[in-house]
């Protein structure tokens, strides 16, 4: 497994501690792309991952966020012995995927229908992180960026 050094990035930035962190779990193997997924970007804001997991109830699925990572955990019950199969395709076996969220995405809904879990996910910019414009020499509040209109900028400049 490869190994990179992100110093010479992280000399001139400020609070991308974890990077390093991030990097290492995108290049880990999980080892199986099971079950398959798609993330779709639905707007500005909104997004959802969806995953195929044919076979599953909704009982036998658990969705967790902890500390900016979504847990998706499927454990299938138990079946009865008195089947036999000629061949057996459908995969119904215990998995976990993790998803390594932003600070500011937060999961909004999940629904599971037709074999499909959809996860609807949002972004959430708080006020503090949002971009404004700071006024130098003065003790004025910076104002929002987007709500400023040209005749604004030229009383703020007076």
């Amino acid at each position: 497994m490869r190994s990179f050094d992100l110093s010479p990035l992280l000399r001139s930035s400020i609070g991308f501690e974890n990077l390093s962190r991030m990097a290492d779990f995108a290049m880990r193997d999980e080892g199986s792309a099971y079950p398959p997924y798609n993330i779709e970007k639905l707007g500005e804001n909104e997004y959802r991952i969806q995953m195929a997991i044919a076979g599953f109830a909704e009982d036998e699925l658990d969705l967790t966020v902890q500390e900016n990572v979504l847990i998706v955990t499927g454990r299938a019950a138990e079946e009865a012995d008195d089947r036999e199969f000629l061949h057996r395709g459908i995969a119904k076996r215990a998995f976990e995927r993790r998803f390594q969220l932003a600070d500011v995405i937060k999961v909004t809904d999940a629904t599971f229908e037709n074999g499909l879990l959809n996860i609807g996910l949002v972004r959430e910019i708080p006020e503090h992180k949002k971009p404004r414009k700071i006024h130098i020499g003065g003790k004025q509040q910076p104002t929002p960026i987007e709500g400023e209109t040209a005749d604004d900028e030229s009383r703020a400049a007076a």
